[in-house]
């Protein structure tokens, strides 16, 4: 990769030494912003039959926008003065907090936005592609402009007019867009493939635990209908029970915690720490009530909240108030059970209770109806899928790490290119 002949300290703390003949200047020195409005929600009239992009934050994809979620009618845009933007628009999220703000896209398409959308107006002093590549270069320094008295920090139109931006000659910023345009375009099309090569695997993961939970492992088993219709038919010597007949949940409670560890204690069991082996636990607690106590070999089940319904494996420590331990009878392998899991939670999803928090709808959970082995069928059901499926789960992290390179690489080559450590000539 060549560099350019002489750099030259850029005078902006957040920014790097720039090719000596660029300059640093302010959006608002190369274009006008704008922000938009909401037209009221209960105006039925301003949305049903609407043909005219209304964008939010939430339509943003770091790319080119054409088509988005709501639309608004022409009495929107007459009675709530709203107004389109044109082609090559630069679109940059103010709201949302760290994980949304400075979100961005080249608008495509003629649209209208609501006020947590800032629009840097295209002009003849600019390359919009350019300016659009700086943005993802810039994206996460936004948190230096965003105001840090919310819980959920945002920026204004003020903070996007007065940023400084590398501004090479307009040439150069063509050039610089043409480059990166097909040098991404390569990676995210690797990229695609590989997203498609582990929907494949996750379908076949989904597809060998359905066929092995319900038919076994013995293929010429004869076959009996189970007559409920997620199942199917199953092996003529396997019972449908329901839930209850096997198992029992115990819900946690609220228990008195301490930011460190103290004699006896163990971690409070917390969504985050269950999903994520990588997160380390950081609240202690104890309890005389050796229920709440889970091991390893348990399975938990969600029991309030987003996440009802979803049963994950426990780790060592005490069950909190929004989960619940399942205990099962000994003639039912919680190493098989576990399998079960994906359609068990699916169906818990889609009944909870509650008006505000969901909640888990336990009739329904102790009245699903399993298909159940005799317990040696289950163990060896259970050691069958642990090996096949720890064999596809690791090809599926394999391509993980391939997509996050590729993904870093896509970033480092923006950087790199749109701070003039690559240089990029004209021909």
């Amino acid at each position: 990769m060549r560099s350019y002949n002489k750099y030259k300290d850029s005078k902006i703390f957040w920014l790097p030494t720039i090719p000596d003949h660029w300059s640093i200047d302010r959006i608002k020195d190369v274009s006008i912003t704008r922000s938009g409005t909401t037209p009221t929600s209960s105006n039925r009239f301003y949305y049903e039959g609407g043909e005219h992009n209304w964008i939010r934050t939430t339509d943003l994809n770091d790319g080119e926008l054409y088509e988005v979620e709501y639309k608004v009618t022409d009495l929107a845009l007459k009675e709530c003065r709203l107004k389109f933007l044109p082609i090559d628009t630069i679109l940059v999220a103010m709201y949302g907090g760290f994980g949304t703000i400075g979100k961005n896209s080249i608008l495509k398409k003629e649209s209208t936005i609501n006020q947590s959308v800032c629009a840097i107006l295209p002009t003849r002093y600019f390359n919009p592609t350019y300016i659009l590549y700086f943005l993802k270069y810039f994206r996460n320094d936004w948190k230096l402009f965003a105001d840090g008295t919310r819980k959920d920090p945002n920026i204004n139109q003020d903070a996007v007019r007065n940023l400084f931006f590398i501004n090479p000659p307009l040439p150069e910023q063509i050039a610089i867009a043409n480059y990166l345009n097909t040098k991404t375009k390569a990676i995210d099309k690797k990229l695609g493939l590989l997203e498609k090569k582990i929907g494949y695997y996750r379908e076949l993961r989904k597809s060998l635990i359905n066929e092995t939970v319900t038919k076994g492992l013995n293929k010429n088993v004869k076959l009996k209908d189970s007559r409920i219709h997620w199942i199917g038919q199953i092996p003529d010597h396997w019972e449908v029970r329901r839930f209850k007949s096997f198992a029992k949940t115990i819900k946690g409670k609220n228990l008195n915690t301490s930011d460190f560890y103290f004699e006896n204690s163990l971690p409070l069991l917390s969504l985050e720490y269950l999903r994520n082996e990588n997160v380390k636990f950081d609240t202690f607690a104890f309890s005389s009530d050796k229920s709440l106590r889970a091991t390893k070999n348990d399975l938990i089940i969600v029991w309030d909240g987003a996440a009802v319904g979803e049963i994950l494996k426990a780790k060592e420590g005490y069950i909190s108030s929004t989960i619940a331990k399942i205990k099962f009878q000994k003639r039912v392998s919680s190493r098989f059970f576990y399998f079960l899991k994906d359609t068990l939670d699916y169906t818990l999803k889609q009944i909870p209770t509650g008006m505000g928090i969901p909640h888990l709808n336990p009739t329904v959970l102790n009245n699903f109806p399993c298909p159940i082995p005799p317990l040696e069928e289950q163990i060896n059901i259970a050691k069958f899928l642990e090996k096949k499926v720890g064999l596809i789960e690791k090809i599926i992290a394999n391509i993980q790490t391939q997509i996050t390179t590729f993904k870093e690489l896509r970033e480092t080559l923006i950087n790199d290119v749109v701070t003039g450590k690559i240089k990029v000539t004209q021909d």
